[in-house]
């Protein structure tokens, strides 16, 4: 591998003497830590309580400043209290390399850099001669002009591969910019098969003269490759048959680093391994393969955990659960989890649930886990209360982070009373749901959309109705500002049942409208329908058909707490298609956000603005946004 770097002597990048001196000392043996083209093929003002003064000035480009300080040393070892005269002598040192690094990744070669200490250029002074204090250190730069390229040229290129139009004749030569084209030129082939291609020459020359940039990159994109064999280590409970089955190593295909990347998410959406690691092994393999290392270190298997959420009409819900990684030494996945809610709520009694999950990852193929579910569920509404169990198994699909597909078979029995009115649900469902995932954070969403359609063909057995349940629902979310601090997001639910009578429905399958996960501001569920006929009239339940619109507004007015103002608003209706009796209702209000490490903590107010189902304020508490 051929590299040429000409950018010219020291003194003929303008540098000052000593400026120049401590640059011809440090390139005479440049190693590729302080090179300012290290790594290119292959601020703030620092401690204020510091007893050095460090000021910064840049001439020429005043947006450099920022970047200067940011990569300083010397700012660096303020912050960390290393403020004797030896350790800024040594940053300042050091800082010279880092400074021209700025420049040449900016487009200027002819800069200017000056660092005094108390006045006395650090370039001069012998590190055994280092003052004992040092009280002010004066940086100085002057950019000089900005080179452009006279030549881009990078060659070869694999058919796909995207160079940055930044990297083009005219165009400023910054270094960063020629790391970009070379490493954008190497994943190209290896995008296409070749994982050892590699840069074969660099030849980058600095003309002072016409302040231009000569730059020619060779690439040597090497054999197309297939993958070869998978050595694995660092397995301890888990068995190693069943950890080649979970990482799904594509043993036979083309080479493709985006396998390798899936293999590790693979790996750790399994949950056992709290450490992954993938390594292309040196050398090609026997018939043009490249064999993988993986090197895995286990979790401890057993992991509990809990959450709130807290509500002035629907009070206190507390739940829990426990979970063991690797029951079974296969990556199985052993879940119980246990909800108390409705605590203290001023219309209902408490609800209860309980359920075990078993999850075998791998178990179709890579992608796809099964389960088995067990579900025991007491619910004790203002309309309705209901003792219940489900069971079944299903599979989940998940071929990359962005999409998720589920299919399960269940059986359900349920004992429903109605006002005094009973009634026994017992039926089969096949419920099939789809997700789709673009948002760029999933706890906190600035930008991104996230989609999500759930189809629930059902089998009533006795007097149970048969039919479908068809839910939709759309997130989107858009950011303004600097550093993304206004949030709009916008959410939309759509609902119906097709096939039986409203009666003849399980009775949480029926649509509601109301409470913190549909229309803040109103009580939980208060919005329904009164269409069965009961013992002493009508019977309140959910209809057959909903729509729920919500906006929300989100300021960030530091880097911990945000403000937030919503609306929501919600429809139900009696029947199928969204046809016969209806009614609406309407919510808004504001809230505080707290940023956690596991997502922002939320404190909402909201009063009704729509409807006759409400009539006092609301207030919601819980760990993450809303939507």
């Amino acid at each position: 591998m051929k590299r040429v770097i000409t950018i010219g002597a020291a003194a003929a990048l303008g540098l000052g003497a000593a400026t120049a001196t401590a640059f011809a000392q440090s390139s005479s043996s440049m190693s590729p830590a302080s090179s300012p083209f290290s790594g290119l093929f292959g601020g703030k003002r620092g401690n204020e309580g510091s007893p050095v003064d460090l000021h910064f000035k840049v001439s020429g480009d005043e947006d450099l400043e920022s970047v200067i300080r940011n990569g300083s040393l010397m700012v660096a070892a303020q912050d960390e209290g290393r403020v004797t005269g030896q350790d800024m002598l040594a940053a300042a040192r050091g800082d010279y390399a880092r400074i021209l690094g700025a420049l040449y990744d900016a487009g200027y070669y002819d800069g200017v850099i000056s660092i005094t200490l108390d006045g006395v250029e650090a370039a001069q002074v012998a590190p055994l001669d280092a003052p004992k204090v040092v009280h002010t250190i004066n940086v100085s730069v002057q950019t000089g002009s900005k080179f452009r390229f006279s030549r881009a040229q990078v060659a070869p290129v694999a058919p796909g591969t995207v160079i940055s139009k930044d990297y083009a004749v005219g165009k400023t030569a910054g270094t960063g910019t020629m790391k970009s084209a070379a490493n954008a030129a190497v994943d190209g082939w290896r995008n296409v098969g070749h994982a050892k291609a590699d840069i074969a020459e660099t030849q980058i020359t600095a003309n002072h003269a016409d302040k231009q940039v000569d730059s020619r990159i060779a690439v040597a994109p090497g054999p197309a490759l297939t993958f070869g064999q998978l050595t694995i280590r660092g397995y301890d409970r888990l068995d190693p048959r069943r950890l080649r089955k979970i990482a799904g190593f594509p043993e036979g295909e083309r080479f493709d680093p985006e396998k390798i990347e899936d293999m590790r998410k693979r790996l750790r959406r399994s949950g056992v391994f709290s450490s992954i690691t993938l390594t292309e092994t040196d050398g090609i393999g026997p018939n043009n393969t490249q064999d993988v290392d993986l090197l895995v270190m286990e979790q401890k298997p057993r992991r509990i955990g809990g959450g709130f959420e807290v509500s002035s009409n629907e009070g206190l819900m507390v739940s829990g659960y426990w979970m063991h990684r690797n029951l079974l030494h296969g990556g199985e996945r052993l879940r119980v989890d246990a909800q108390i809610a409705d605590i203290g709520a001023q219309t209902s009694a408490e609800d209860y649930s309980l359920g075990v999950r078993l999850d075998r990852p791998a178990t179709l193929g890579a992608d796809t886990t099964g389960y088995l579910q067990f579900q025991l569920q007491r619910t004790r509404d203002e309309d309705y209360d209901l003792d219940g169990a489900t069971f079944g198994l299903g599979f989940t699909y998940m071929p990359n982070d962005r999409l998720t597909a589920d299919i399960a078979l269940l059986y359900s029995a349920q004992r429903v009373n109605d006002e005094g009115n009973e009634t026994d649900f017992n039926f089969f469902s096949l419920p099939i749901s789809v997700m789709l995932d673009r948002r760029d954070n999933d706890t906190d969403a600035k930008r991104g959309y996230w989609l999500k359609a759930d189809v629930t063909p059902f089998l009533g057995l006795k007097d149970t109705g048969s039919g479908a349940r068809i839910l939709g629902e759309g997130r989107q979310y858009f950011s303004f500002m600097e550093d993304d601090k206004l949030t709009f997001a916008g959410r939309a639910r759509l609902g119906t049942i097709l096939g039986p009578d409203i009666a003849d429905t399980p009775r949480d399958y029926l649509f509601y409208s109301g409470g913190g996960g549909s229309v803040r501001g109103q009580p939980y569920e208060s919005l329904g329908v009164e269409v069965i006929p009961g013992p002493d009239g009508t019977i309140k339940t959910g209809g057959m058909s909903m729509a729920i619109l919500s906006t929300e507004l989100r300021y960030q007015i530091r880097d911990k707490i945000g403000l937030a103002a919503f609306a929501d608003a919600g429809r139900i209706w009696a029947e199928s298609g969204f046809d016969g009796e209806t009614d609406w209702q309407a919510g808004a209000g504001l809230g505080v956000r707290y940023k956690t490490p596991i997502g922002p903590m939320r404190f909402d107010v909201a009063g009704p603005v729509g409807g006759d189902t409400g009539n006092g304020v609301q207030v919601y508490l819980g760990l993450g946004q809303a939507f």
